[in-house]
């Protein structure tokens, strides 16, 4: 007897939430013949599924179009899919629709991620739940990642008898992951780890198996080791790459210029190792009140050529990155910290700059040499100031009148064109975290902004400019450093919330580009008043960011229209590319120019080098914040004078005016009430008692909580300025906010922290 065919399991009818997540994931309209092929229903099935489509179009998610196929509403269905596209100017998440198929905008999609969900990032996609808040703003709470969970993690490893857990050092990582004992790698209590996420389980915490030991939590040492792990940043050299700068040798002569009886000087912090820019200057006798300039640049392109194992590290890691404790380098140190460095009373290989301005601090002509220099002395920054002003020391009381002086006279006139082309003028200040000799934070200081540092922004700029300007006067290649103009909808926030606080906004004609001059104007305004440092930030946060490209789209912030980066061939890939141009375009400047293949790959470099450019600031900006979270740790429970520098659903960021740190000041730590989260006033007003805490409040708060690991401060409310201290929510019990259905509303913020 022949075995009998086993039944095919029949499947089940799809939900109501899968068939709207199919219609809304969907490039086009289906059909139902396309929804019953992708669930398999059976044909006995088919009736009930045409009645839970009926069901579905009846409640109003979605809608018939030709051919009785369904789409998603206009406006936004139950479920759907987006794609994340950055933070609005209170830093809340961003969103767009994928499956928006009319001819008006989308509405605004705000991302709430609640307890467990996946941390999701810029240009990342997720399906979400919708929330129609208003006509033309909608919430979505995630329901999964679409680009996958995380393969990794890093965190601090605390052991258990049944092996231990990790505990992320990213803040967005919402959950903790066990480790067994035969997965912990020997892996001690306290020490920082890489790990490997194991496939998922239905139930319990996820599980996860050490990689990689990288030190001790405890070590002040390991706040930098976890923002550069983190990041992927490089930190050793090829052995290739390593014998090749310890073999090489400084030039000689030979066919270069002869600029070693130039008195040319460095000027940089008083930590800088590398030294790689050089200024001079002296009246321009054929110019009555104009002046002839000279920056010399350190020739890195003679030492690192196209193609070979320097140049293939450098790119890769495309600039240096700075930490508080040490400096991961584009280049070994044999070229960063010697041959390519600029020290005092030693020749080095250059490519300088003769530069002629007017009186009027316009760039009247330029000419570029590949010459061999001696700088005449090493400044810092404090020492030129502090000779300028009458108080020289021993090594600058012989350069005041002969280098010193000519200097700031050449800086004055720059200074003049700067302002009169009306370049955006921000004021923020700079906080320097300070170490002690074990590597803990001694304090974190206002970092002092002299003249003398401007006067090298000045010089390097007006290098910069030359630089553009000589390659496409020579039509080659140039890789710019380009600044566009704002996004509309970032002015129009700005603007908003400029007219609440009094001060007139940006009113642009319709059909007309803004103005750096007219933030200037808004800022001008602002002096003096209290809300003058959060302006410059928030004029700051309106901005585009500034990218490498070999399109030319100028430079909004300088108010220029041609812009490259030659000053930083050290640290910056960017300006490697330019000084190789240069060498191109000058056939007698010699070897190692830019090859004729090399620019049919700008775009993609740009966009590499853009790319590391934010890996390094992502990576410092985080030990920032970590090392001002351990510096504060020793002081929880004490209170701070801060103001309200961001004003979310998830609560108020508030920055310490002590120490420029920043941190959380959850809805749950404010006063109990029912808060509505006022976005084009950027506030949060409490329905019941009409409490309202407003963007660039000050306030009194007490931290709560300050965690080295992820860098995140928790605060609680003490009192508002001017006011007496205010009885906040009872411990455990959050503010409440609108929902849409009266219950009291929870989130998690995605970010703790906002900067």
């Amino acid at each position: 007897m022949a075995p009998t065919k086993p039944k095919r399991k029949k499947a089940p009818l799809p939900t109501r939430e899968e068939l709207l997540r199919f219609i809304a994931e969907s490039p086009t309209p289906v059909g139902k013949r396309e929804i019953s092929r992708a669930f398999k229903v059976a044909p006995a099935d088919r009736v009930a599924l045409k009645g839970l489509l009926k069901d579905i179009e009846r409640s109003g998610p979605v809608e018939r179009g030709p051919k009785r196929r369904l789409a998603p509403l206009n406006g936004l269905p139950e479920v759907g899919v987006v794609e994340i596209i950055g933070t609005d100017i209170d830093g809340e998440l961003l969103a767009k629709p994928l499956a928006w198929r009319h001819e008006e905008p989308p509405p605004k999609i705000y991302v709430i991620a609640e307890e467990g969900a996946p941390a999701l990032g810029a240009g990342e996609r997720a399906a979400v739940n919708f929330r129609r808040v208003d006509p033309e703003t909608y919430e979505a709470r995630v329901i999964r990642s679409l680009g996958g969970e995380p393969d990794r993690v890093m965190g601090v490893f605390r052991a258990t008898g049944e092996g231990g857990r990790i505990e992320p050092s990213d803040r967005k990582v919402k959950v903790e992951f066990r480790v067994l004992l035969q997965d912990a790698g020997g892996a001690q209590d306290g020490e920082i780890v890489w790990a490997e996420v194991l496939p998922a389980r239905r139930m319990g915490m996820p599980r996860a198996r050490i990689v990689e030991r990288i030190g001790d939590s405890g070590d002040p040492r390991s706040i930098s080791l976890i923002a550069i792990h983190a990041q992927g940043i490089p930190t050793t050299f090829p052995p290739e790459a390593i014998k090749q700068a310890e073999a090489a040798k400084p030039v000689s002569l030979r066919h270069r210029t002869d600029l070693r009886d130039i008195p040319l000087v460095t000027i940089d912090g008083s930590d800088a190792r590398d030294f790689d820019d050089a200024v001079w200057a002296e009246p321009d006798p054929e110019n009555e009140g104009g002046w002839h300039l000279l920056v010399a640049i350190a020739d890195v392109a003679w030492y690192v050529r196209p193609g070979d194992a320097l140049d293939r590290e450098a790119f890769e890691r495309g600039n240096s990155v700075y930490f508080p404790d040490r400096v991961v380098p584009m280049l070994p140190e044999a070229l960063s910290n010697e041959l390519c460095s600029l020290k005092p009373n030693v020749p080095r290989a250059c490519l300088a700059v003769h530069m002629w301005i007017d009186g009027d601090g316009q760039l009247k002509r330029h000419r570029f040499v590949r010459g061999l220099m001696r700088s005449a002395a090493r400044l810092t920054y404090e020492q030129a100031q502090a000779a300028i002003d009458g108080r020289p020391d021993d090594t600058t009381g012989p350069l005041v009148d002969t280098v010193i002086k000519p200097l700031y006279e050449a800086y004055k006139v720059l200074d003049r064109a700067r302002r009169k082309r009306g370049a955006l003028d921000l004021d923020l200040p700079e906080r320097r975290i300070v170490l002690d000799e074990t590597g803990k934070v001694a304090s974190i200081e206002p970092r002092e902004r002299l003249d003398s540092h401007k006067l090298i922004e000045e010089f390097m700029i007006t290098a910069n400019v030359a630089a553009a300007e000589a390659l496409e006067l020579a039509h080659q290649p140039c890789m710019y450093r380009v600044h566009d103009r704002p996004d509309p909808a970032k002015i129009a926030a700005l603007h908003d919330f400029l007219n609440g606080i009094g001060i007139p906004g940006l009113t642009i004609a319709k059909g007309q580009a803004p103005k750096p001059s007219q933030f200037n104007e808004i800022l001008r305004k602002a002096v003096g008043s209290p809300y003058a440092p959060l302006i410059n930030e928030l004029v700051l946060r309106s901005q585009a960011q500034a990218v490498y490209s070999p399109e030319n789209l100028g430079h909004f912030g300088l108010a220029l229209r041609r812009y490259a980066h030659f000053t930083s061939p050290i640290r910056r890939y960017s300006d490697l590319l330019v000084h190789r141009a240069l060498i191109a375009a000058n056939p007698s400047f010699g070897e190692g120019g830019l090859p004729p293949t090399e620019p049919k790959e700008f775009a993609g470099t740009g966009e590499h080098i853009s790319g590391t450019e934010r890996r390094a600031a992502l990576a410092e900006r985080n030990a920032g914040d970590r090392y001002a979270a351990a510096f504060l740790a020793e002081r929880v429970g004490a209170q701070f004078a801060g103001r309200v520098n961001g004003v979310t659903r998830a609560g108020l960021f508030v920055v310490l005016s002590e120490t420029g740190a920043s941190g959380l000041l959850p809805m749950g730590n404010l006063p109990t009430d029912y808060y509505v989260h006022d976005e084009p006033g950027h506030r949060l007003v409490g329905r019941r008692w009409g409490r309202v805490f407003t963007l660039g409040d000050r306030l009194t708060v007490r931290l709560a909580e300050a965690n080295p690991a992820t860098g995140s401060l928790l605060f609680e409310l003490v009192a508002r300025e001017g006011e007496e201290a205010m009885a906040t929510a009872p411990s455990g019990r959050s503010g409440l906010r609108p929902n849409g259905s009266g219950k009291d509303s929870r989130r998690k913020p995605i970010f703790s922290r906002r900067r």
